[in-house]
């Protein structure tokens, strides 16, 4: 009688195990093999699974292992995709089934659909096939194009990845100087090979379809598959599998892209590597950055870290020399630096006068000195930019009669006010935290006074402004309210560079990766709102977006006064963020962070972690931190180099009717961090079932490398 075939598997559950199953090679057709995405019984119910063990015993009883169902019609993950995941689950502490199973796409976890993928695989082929026979194919763009800098930045590239070994390089570059250029250029060399394949990670959906027509055009004749959440379920089935397969030469996407199999694999680059996007923010908190980071050391192939306004943990790194350094210190095709103007909202000379050019709905929300500028923009036939990164029309609803104000019922935070349109067909209060969404009052809920009045501003009230004090001007305002879907967003960026629009009022969304070619002048309001914060990466933020949206202004002049400026409205022109953007200093700026974080041992010279916690009470909340940090203190794992702070609440205590609190622990080493991290999960499961405690039922979760706390 031949030996049983006995497999573990990992499912999404949040379990530390495996399960046994028994194999059936002649049930199934095939031997078993490490890495196979399989269908299993578990308890009631059918879940997908990952293989990742082969053997003829088991600790349990055989009559009591149930059978693997079925096998996925896919090749096993490759040995380092499955490396990489489990460095991820180890580091990051989380299962690895939860941390495997969720990058699936849905496609290939319903198993009763598994054939008619694959004939949806074969129909879109056939598709895409005909489309590009007739399409017309853009070559790639000469590098003769290429400016001396560029150039050069090309040749050291080509010099770090010509060793075939691990290298992370760091290019750091004026915004406007052609990092993109240089960078595609490079991975021109490693496409020859026609089985090579190449990571191409980008921070955000909405910069995805610009990128991806450029990277199109360079290479027309790669397969290229984009994977994003905004992307269809079945089209991101489709690119998932054409990428793990091998079939697809071209890799772009956002952060979940980081862990998709490549077999192939031989060349990583991490546009605006800076950006906070690439962390993780729900499930496993990883660093999509960071696990590019390990992906390619790993591989032994080179890693591009791009961006105007690095990291500080990426700058250090490239002084150091543990990074290789490539600069672009001067925007391409000869483009001007923008002139930054700074507004003291503090000085009464600055302030908006009324019965100069508008009415009274616009006096206490554009200064003066930026409306001026603005008309003159308009007069000189250029676009506008505005940034207030708020969408909605004012922040908070308040009472002057009694005090009351918007707060959500189920957060710790204000219901935001929007107007018609934007939520549904009549104005309306949301909770951006958790979702809630109530009409306006019609008078106070607490004492009647009808004369309820909105405080702060968001994109829609600015909006209102502009049109009001500009009534000939084409306005756009773009932000999550007017961009649901990523087609949306590329619509309303289409109108920018097609020239339909004067005056664009915007969020974040439109501060990032762009290339708009007429824009005059750019604005930044509210600057002072991201200068505090809690969070001692307030600063090193504000200065990167700053100077993203600022590298949107006069990306195609020739000389100083055709540059473009930025505008910025401040209460603290003198903060050094301010001081240092007027230079266009980066390393001056990023100089004085590091020696301010290294005086505190904050990170990068020390190492964070958190365990977050969830009740239906804060209070038990945070009895449940502080029983963890007494257990910690008398097993006696706070040893020295290591901190543990006393538990507090969130930021945003409460979401969604939870509230939440949070224990920081903080390390001289990283490895230190990861032992005492690894305890503190292995303690919490003793007494937990998956991550949710027994007696008091709060759920808890454990977070490496925070990036904000």
């Amino acid at each position: 009688m031949p030996s049983p075939i006995v497999v573990q598997v990992v499912v999404d559950k949040p379990l530390a195990q495996g399960f046994d199953y028994l194999w059936d090679s002649n049930q199934l057709g095939n031997d078993p093999e490490v890495g196979q995405l399989v269908e299993v019984p578990f308890g009631r119910a059918s879940l997908v699974g990952i293989v990742i063990k082969v053997s003829a015993h088991s600790d349990y009883e055989l009559d009591k292992l149930k059978s693997i169902t079925r096998i996925a019609p896919l090749p096993p993950f490759d040995a380092a995709s499955l490396r990489l995941v489990n460095f991820a689950s180890q580091y990051y502490i989380h299962a690895l089934g939860e941390t495997i199973i969720p990058a699936i796409p849905q496609m290939w976890k319903k198993p009763d659909n598994w054939e008619k993928a694959l004939e949806k695989i074969s129909a879109a082929e056939e598709k895409k096939q005909k489309k590009i026979q007739q399409e017309p194919s853009e070559g790639l763009i000469d590098e003769a194009h290429l400016n001396q800098g560029q150039a050069l930045a090309l040749e050291k590239l080509r010099q770090c990845s010509v060793e075939k070994e691990f290298k992370t390089i760091l290019l750091q570059g004026q915004t406007g100087s052609g990092k993109t250029a240089v960078f595609l250029n490079w991975l021109k060399g490693i496409l020859e090979d026609t089985t090579s394949q190449v990571l191409l990670l980008v921070p955000e959906i909405n910069l995805t379809p610009q990128l991806e027509r450029r990277v199109r055009a360079y290479f027309p004749d790669k397969k290229m598959v984009v994977l994003h959440s905004g992307v269809s379920e079945k089209n991101r089935g489709i690119a998932w599998y054409e990428a793990m397969t091998g079939k697809a030469q071209i890799i772009l996407g956002t952060r979940l892209a980081a862990i998709t199999p490549l077999p192939n694999l031989s060349a990583i680059v991490v546009d605006e590597e800076h950006d906070p996007s690439y962390k993780q923010q729900d499930g496993i908190r990883y660093s999509a950055r960071d696990l590019a980071i390990w992906r390619a050391h790993d591989l032994k192939i080179p890693v591009v870290l791009a961006s105007a306004t690095p990291s500080l943990e990426s700058w250090i790194a490239a002084k150091a020399g543990r990074y290789e350094y490539i600069r672009l210190d001067q925007r391409a095709q000869g483009a001007a630096l923008p002139q930054v103007r700074l507004i003291n909202t503090r000085d009464p000379q600055s302030q908006f006068s009324p019965g100069d050019i508008g009415r009274p709905i616009s006096a206490s929300l554009i200064t003066k000195t930026l409306a001026n500028a603005i008309s003159k923009n308009l007069e000189n036939k250029k676009q506008s930019l505005i940034l207030i990164n708020r969408r909605g029309y004012a922040p908070i609803l308040s009472c002057n009669a009694c005090s009351w104000l918007s707060k959500c019922q189920q957060c710790s935070s204000y219901m935001v006010m929007h107007k018609a349109g934007a939520l549904g067909r009549r104005p309306a209060l949301s909770c951006h935290h958790c979702g809630l969404v109530k009409p306006i009052p019609e008078h106070c809920p607490d004492c009647g006074n009808a004369d309820l009045k909105t405080l702060g501003k968001g994109t829609q009230k600015i909006e209102d402004a502009i049109e009001e004090m500009w009534p000939s001007a084409r306005v756009l305002r773009v932000d999550t309210d007017t961009s649901r879907k990523s087609k949306g967003a590329e619509e309303l960026f289409q109108e920018i560079h097609a020239g339909n629009v004067d005056i664009v009022v915007g969020t974040q969304m439109i501060a990032k990766g762009h290339d708009y070619q007429n824009i005059g002048l750019v604005a930044v309001l509210d600057a002072d709102s991201r200068l505090f914060s809690p969070d001692f990466r307030a600063a090193e933020r504000l200065f990167a977006q700053l100077v993203q949206v600022a590298g949107r202004a006069g990306r195609s002049s020739k000389d100083d006064e055709s540059a473009g400026e930025i505008y910025i409205e401040t209460q603290y022109p003198e903060a050094a963020v301010f001081q240092y953007l007027l230079r266009h200093d980066v390393d001056g700026f990023l100089g004085y962070l590091a020696h301010e974080r290294d005086e505190a041992k904050l990170p990068p010279f020390s190492y964070q972690g958190l365990v977050h916690a969830e009740a239906k009470s804060l209070d038990k909340a945070i009895q449940f931190l502080a029983a963890l940090k007494g257990r910690l203190k008398s097993r006696g794992l706070m040893t020295p180099g290591l901190k543990v702070y006393d538990p507090v609440p969130r930021a945003v205590m409460r979401v969604a009717g939870t509230e939440r609190a949070q224990l920081v622990l903080e390390a001289d080493d990283r490895r230190q961090l990861q032992d005492v991290l690894e305890a503190v999960d292995q303690d919490l499961r003793n007494g937990s079932q998956g991550r949710i405690s027994k007696g008091d039922r709060i759920r808890w979760l454990i977070e490496r490398d925070p990036t904000s706390i």
